[in-house]
């Protein structure tokens, strides 16, 4: 038999009600894992979750399902967008490129002289 819950008791959050705020207001856990030997860091692991629905989300502006082309049939296709940024890319590292000097005027050597032969 269950007991008569008393005024002066806070009301019980379910898993449902936490799951529901969670959803509406959006939660971020944020940590960093550093594995250091002798002062020499060797590895660093950033950890970065956001859970929130997909309406918040869109709305601070978080919607890359959108444009991934294995989520989304409605996506652009990634293999022309990388194709374009690497080319965009080479065009902008000729850009920035110094030009080669110019190539230095060869001497012409003198001609071997052919040995004398003694007669």
């Amino acid at each position: 038999m269950m007991e008569p819950r008393r005024r002066d008791q806070p009301a019980a959050t379910t898993l449902v009600d936490i799951l529901d705020r969670v959803l509406d207001k959006g939660l971020v856990v944020a940590g960093d894992i550093r594995v250091s030997l002798a002062n020499v860091e060797l590895l660093t692991v950033r950890i970065r979750l956001l859970v929130c629905s997909i309406d918040k989300a869109a709305e601070i502006g978080l919607d890359w399902w959108r444009r991934d082309s294995f989520l989304s049939s409605q996506a652009e296709d990634s293999s022309e967008t990388v194709a374009a940024l690497e080319a965009r890319i080479v065009a902008l590292e000729r850009q920035l490129a110094p030009p080669s000097p110019p190539a230095a005027p060869r001497r012409r050597s003198a001609p071997q002289r052919q040995p004398r032969t003694g007669r």
